[in-house]
């Protein structure tokens, strides 16, 4: 069965579904197959990076796919150490190349490095990359205020897109009010967090009870609320298809309240700070 899917605009005017799969180690023609599935049962936005070392899995599983390729949103990220100028350029064609792809709907900088200081030569890549037609949307991953204030001053164009780490534990708020302040529509990575965790905690599972869902499918409906765009992860059909089917019920306020109280300061899962985080 078909799930028709929300979208959201992003200030450049291309649309994405509001929640998507991850493709993080979905490799080889398991990952295919799972992919395949998703795509099956409804599934328009599949984010990969250059770093997962899957582009070519999720081309495949896209070739085999009989979803048109124009209703199909496909993402893909540049790696820390190929931020200048010329190396960004490269791998945006060999990001195309591996998944067999005329073009990335969403490319995006993976993170902003600012001990490298090259963040910005590479949004330079990513803005004429666009202007060839490589890609249809540029944006960034795990960039904070100032980074993206300091795109904007020297280039003049603003990312669409700003993937970050968001789920209960870490909840963001602050980053989110700054986004929507910018019309930049924010993208949730990692949106279960610490799955073992959050798929136990009382208060979210007082809330599922409630409303017959899963944990999951509360976390998820969440993000929607908060106006997230989410990309979680699954190999299981069932699992997929759980994950999208969040869209006949409404947290009301002291629900939404009550996750997002689950916060903290050292939420994150890994301690992966943008402002001193280095990615190879």
């Amino acid at each position: 069965m078909i799930r028709e899917i929300p979208e959201i605009h992003l200030n450049d005017g291309l649309t994405l579904p509001v929640i998507g799969l991850g493709t993080y180690l979905l490799k080889g023609s398991n990952g295919v197959q799972s992919i395949l599935g998703a795509l099956n049962m409804g599934y328009r936005l599949i984010d990969s990076a250059y770093n997962y070392e899957n582009e070519g899995t999720v081309g495949e599983a896209i070739r085999k796919s009989s979803v048109p390729r124009e209703q199909l949103r496909i993402t893909s990220k540049l790696p820390g150490r190929y931020q200048t100028y010329d190396k960004a350029v490269t791998t945006i064609q060999e990001s195309l190349y591996r998944a067999n792809l005329d073009y990335y709907d969403l490319y995006l900088i993976h993170w902003p490095l600012p001990r490298q200081d090259t963040y910005i030569e590479a949004w330079q890549a990513l803005i004429d990359a666009k202007k060839w037609g490589l890609v249809r949307s540029i944006g960034v991953c795990n960039f904070l205020p100032e980074h993206i204030e300091r795109l904007e001053k020297e280039t003049d164009v603003k990312p669409s897109v700003n993937q970050i780490e968001l789920h209960p534990f870490f909840n963001q708020a602050q980053q989110r009010k700054w986004h929507e302040q910018h019309n930049i529509v924010t993208e949730s990575w990692s949106p279960l967090a610490r799955a073992n965790q959050l798929l136990q905690n009382d208060t979210i599972k007082q809330i599922a009870d409630r409303h017959n869902k899963t944990i999951a499918q509360i976390i998820l409906r969440w993000h929607y609320q908060l106006g997230a765009i989410s990309i979680p992860k699954s190999a299981s059909f069932a699992r997929q298809i759980e994950n999208i089917s969040i869209f006949d019920f409404f947290l009301d306020e002291a629900e939404m309240s009550q996750i997002s109280s689950l916060s903290r300061p050292d939420g994150r899962i890994n301690d992966q700070d943008p402002a001193i985080y280095e990615e190879f």
